[in-house]
């Protein structure tokens, strides 16, 4: 993942919540990933996830900090505030105790990129690998790549939260093999006349 992200020329910022700054560490494991990731912003508090990333006040309110439209834009904001290409987020319920009415083992997971340039339809269907995956949001028309998954996941609050953290970086990989593939198939369009 991080080598695709080299290789495209792009960064990588991450909002964290359950996982508590494990994203960033299981990242920064990798020699040379200061080429492409530019920073984390670990806002456990739901009152950062609103003032240093920019998620609406309302929708906290309302929803909770459990919710995928919280790590939507959890996802956007990271990028926003460390001026990356990519972001990702994670948020959800650890344990022991369920949270904003959410029970123990929901979580969200969110990508947002930048702009494809390829005109593309809703995404839909579970994404391999997760005990449920169901995504939220897809990007349409010429969006950026953004995508949010909610999993149910089993085990202690230590194997949701590693399980939380794969499933992050297995969301970010897929989205980028997809644009990557989306890019191959619009070239070799374009090179063909159109057909």
């Amino acid at each position: 993942m991080l080598r695709l992200l080299a290789e495209r020329g792009e960064s990588l910022a991450v909002a964290e919540s359950l996982t508590g700054g494990l994203v960033a560490a299981e990242i920064t494991s990798v020699p040379g990933a200061s080429r492409v990731f530019r920073g984390s912003v670990t806002s456990y508090a739901t009152e950062l996830k609103r003032d240093v990333l920019g998620v609406d006040g309302t929708l906290l309110a309302e929803r909770g900090a459990v919710d995928p439209e919280v790590a939507r834009q959890m996802a956007t904001g990271v990028r926003r505030v460390l001026g990356a290409d990519w972001g990702i987020a994670t948020t959800g319920v650890a344990g022991p105790d369920e949270q904003d009415g959410r029970p123990v083992g929901t979580v969200f997971v969110a990508v947002d990129g930048p702009e494809t340039g390829i005109a593309r339809p809703e995404t839909a269907g579970e994404r391999p690998g997760a005990a449920v995956a169901r995504p939220e949001a897809g990007g349409a028309g010429f969006a950026r790549s953004r995508k949010v998954a909610e999993l149910r996941l089993n085990g202690d609050r230590s194997e949701i939260r590693r399980e939380s953290v794969r499933s992050v970086l297995e969301l970010l990989l897929e989205q980028l093999l997809s644009e990557r593939a989306e890019n191959e198939r619009a070239q070799d369009t374009e090179q063909n006349g159109g057909f």
